[in-house]
């Protein structure tokens, strides 16, 4: 499978969404006018509304982590960060709300580790094991081990997703971004589109919610007065 060669050079959703039916294999994309393809890109079966998900956010103080690609340990480590510091300057963790959005390279971190292993996420998207330095096979942030994650000057943080989400760290997850990475994957390996995006989807993590797009989800949160933080 030689999907890493093909997305290494990777182009923004919409030059890609223009792009014809030899580049994509999808040529409902090619014939359809822009707003019309990125409806289409964005329909989700995910079971909840995404407005009356963003209605979840609480507390005073709030902020959206954007994360477009992965990054090591930022992504993770910054949420968990704004919830320990706001604790230390008298804000507990029921006054804090954080979201963050899973975007363009970084939609692989909303999936369950076989979907790691059968689509070589580590290699398709450049993400590294933070314990093993190499292209990772499995989720890393799902779950991990105690100990895991050492940061010299603290010790153990518990920055994995679950261990996040117990906190009240609320995560989405791109829609565009599945419909489009799902697309090229499936031309890569000679199966239909249709086939890889429903497997993505059905590997969703729990408490992930699919929004029609990351940009979507940016702005809403800022519209609920979410100050913005970029993860790099």
């Amino acid at each position: 499978m030689e999907n890493a060669d093909l997305l290494s050079n990777r182009r923004d959703f919409l030059g890609k969404m223009m792009l014809g039916a030899t580049a994509l294999g999808l040529p409902v994309l090619s014939s359809l006018p822009l707003q019309a393809a990125t409806a289409a890109a964005t329909k989700s079966d995910n079971s909840e509304d995404p407005d009356a998900w963003m209605n979840r956010i609480k507390g005073k103080h709030r902020l959206v982590i954007d994360v477009p690609r992965p990054h090591e340990i930022f992504p993770f480590a910054w949420a968990r960060v704004f919830l320990l510091t706001n604790e230390a300057t008298g804000a507990p963790e029921k006054d804090c709300g954080v979201v963050v959005v899973l975007r363009h390279d970084a939609i692989p971190y909303a999936m369950k580790d076989d979907l790691w292993a059968k689509y070589k996420f580590g290699e398709v998207f450049k993400a590294d094991d933070p314990l093993t330095k190499a292209p990772a096979t499995r989720n890393p942030f799902w779950q991990p081990k105690p100990g895991d994650f050492k940061v010299p000057g603290v010790g153990n943080v518990a920055i994995g997703i679950n261990e996040l989400q117990e906190s009240g760290v609320m995560f989405c997850v791109c829609n565009v971004a599945l419909a489009v990475y799902s697309a090229v994957v499936a031309q890569q390996m000679g199966i239909e589109a249709e086939e890889v995006k429903k497997d993505w989807m059905a590997g969703i993590l729990p408490g992930v919610q699919v929004v029609p797009s990351g940009v979507w989800a940016i702005g809403r949160a800022q519209e609920k007065n979410c100050s913005y933080c970029f993860a790099g």
